[in-house]
C-alpha cells in the first residue's frame, strides 16, 4: 500500500516525551529520536489483534521471535544469527548498561567516540567507570576517525570495552567497512571488546551500506556484542524491546546473566507482537519513509542554502538526525536552543549534550511530515536572522 507521510497526526495529549514535554499549544519539536510517522497497517493491525485478546499477562518470547530477527538480519544485512546468540531485551540502552556493569570493574575505562549518543556517557559512568574519548575528526564538514589516537586510547590496559556508534549518532557517518576493519584489528591487538550499538543500521540512504561489526569476520563476531532493535526502524521506540547479538557463548552467559539481574529479559506481548510484524511485514513501509525522509533531508538542504547560508548541513549518511554546525552564529548550543524554545517555541537537540567538539551544533530530526518541518525551518529562520550581532 501507499503510505501518506504528509498526514499530520496529532500527538498532543498522548503523553509523547517528544511533543507534551514544554507547555506550549504550538511547540515544534524537531528533537528526540522518534518519528511522527504512524507504523505499519501490518504492525498496527497485529497489535490491535493481540489487544482485543484481552488479556495481557506474562509473555513467553516465542520461536518467531527468533525468527523474525534472524531472517531480516539475513536479509537485510548479510549478519547470519544463530538463535543462541539472540538475547531479547528491553531496549539498547538498559543493555548498554547492564553489559558495562557485568564487564567492568570501578575505575576501569570505557572507550567511545565524541561527539555521540549521550545515554553512552551515563551508561558508563554510572557503573564506576571512566569515559575515554577518541574525539571524531572534524574538517571541512565532514567527521572522520582518528586511528593514531584510537590505538594510543586502546592501547591503556585500563580500558576494557570501546561502545562503536554505526551508524554515528549526531554525526550520520554510515562507517565504511575500511574504517571497522582497522578499528577492529585495534581492539583485538589490545584485548579490548567492541559493544557495537547498531540501533540505525536500517536507517541509511543511497550510496552507503551499513556493515555490521560482527560479519567482518570471524575474531571480531567474538569479540563484538551487537545491539539492534526495531525501534527506530519501525517507530515502536514505546513498545521497549530489543535483540542484542553474542556469539561466544562464554560472553553470552555473562550477558544472559547480566540481563536477567538487572530484570531487562522480560519484554512484553506487545514488545513481541510488534517486532514480529515489523521485521516480518515492515520492509514496505521502511523504503517509503525512507525516501520520505532523503526527501525532507534535500529540501532542509536547499532552504538552509537559500535562507541561513552560514549554517552547514553535515552530510547524512544514515539515521534521520540532521547534525548542524552553528558555529558562524558564535552562541553556544544551550543559550541557542533556549532562545529558540523561547521565541520560537521550537525545540531542537543542543550539540553540548553530545560531548566535546559540539557546542556550536544542533541536532534535528526530519522524521515529521514535510509541513512540519517547514514551519521549524521557517522559526529557526525568524530566530537566528534576528540574533543581536556580536
Amino acid at each position: 500500500m501507499i503510505y501518506n507521510f504528509d498526514k499530520i497526526i496529532d500527538r498532543r495529549g498522548t503523553d509523547s516525551v517528544k511533543w507534551n514535554q514544554q507547555d506550549y499549544a504550538d511547540l515544534i519539536p524537531l528533537w528526540v529520536a522518534d518519528m511522527d510517522f504512524p507504523a505499519s497497517k501490518e504492525i498496527i493491525d497485529a497489535l490491535t489483534r493481540r489487544v482485543q485478546h484481552g488479556i495481557y499477562g506474562y509473555a513467553k518470547v516465542p520461536d518467531a521471535f527468533y525468527e523474525a530477527v534472524s531472517d531480516w538480519s539475513n536479509r537485510k544485512h548479510g549478519f547470519h544469527l544463530q538463535r543462541e546468540w539472540i538475547l531479547p531485551v528491553l531496549g539498547v540502552v538498559p543493555a548498554l548498561s547492564a553489559i558495562v556493569a557485568a564487564l567492568t570493574e570501578t575505575g576501569d575505562k570505557v572507550l567511545i567516540q565524541e561527539p555521540v549518543y549521550h545515554c553512552f556517557f551515563s551508561s558508563i559512568e554510572r557503573n564506576g567507570c571512566e569515559v575515554v574519548s577518541n574525539d571524531l575528526l572534524y574538517k571541512d564538514g565532514q567527521y572522520a576517525i582518528d586511528f593514531v589516537d584510537f590505538e594510543t586510547k586502546a592501547s591503556d590496559p585500563k580500558v576494557k570495552l570501546f561502545i562503536l556508534c554505526s551508524p554515528h549518532n549526531p554525526a550520520g557517518r554510515v562507517w565504511t567497512k575500511a574504517e571497522l576493519e582497522r578499528l577492529g584489528e585495534i581492539c583485538l591487538k589490545h584485548n579490548v571488546l567492541v559493544i557495537s550499538d547498531e540501533i540505525h543500521c536500517d536507517l541509511v540512504f543511497e550510496g552507503h551500506q551499513h556493515i555490521p561489526f560482527g560479519t567482518i569476520n570471524q575474531a571480531f563476531l567474538a569479540n563484538t556484542i551487537t545491539c539492534i532493535a526495531p525501534s527506530k526502524t519501525f517507530n515502536l521506540a514505546g513498545l521497549q524491546v530489543a535483540a542484542v547479538i553474542v556469539a561466544d557463548p562464554i560472553l553470552n552467559k555473562k550477558v544472559k546473566d547480566a540481563f536477567l539481574v538487572n530484570e531487562i529479559a522480560s519484554i512484553s506481548p506487545f514488545a513481541i507482537t510488534g517486532l514480529i510484524a515489523a521485521y516480518q511485514q515492515g520492509e514496505d513501509w521502511l523504503q517509503q519513509a525512507l525516501a520520505y525522509i532523503y526527501n525532507n533531508y534535500i529540501y532542509l538542504n536547499s532552504y538552509m542554502a537559500e535562507h541561513l547560508p552560514a549554517l552547514k548541513i553535515i552530510p547524512l549518511e544514515g539515521t534521520y538526525l540532521v547534525w548542524v554546525d552553528c558555529t558562524a552564529l558564535n552562541i553556544s548550543s544551550r543559550k541557542l536552543g533556549q532562545i529558540l524554545l523561547k521565541e520560537a517555541h521550537l525545540q531542537v537537540n543542543v550539540g553540548a549534550m553530545y560531548g566535546k567538539g559540539s557546542d556550536s551544533f544542533i541536532r534535528l530530526n526530519i522524521a515529521c511530515s514535510r509541513s512540519i518541518l517547514q514551519e521549524g525551518l521557517a522559526r529557526l529562520k525568524q530566530v537566528l536572522l534576528n540574533l543581536p550581532k556580536e
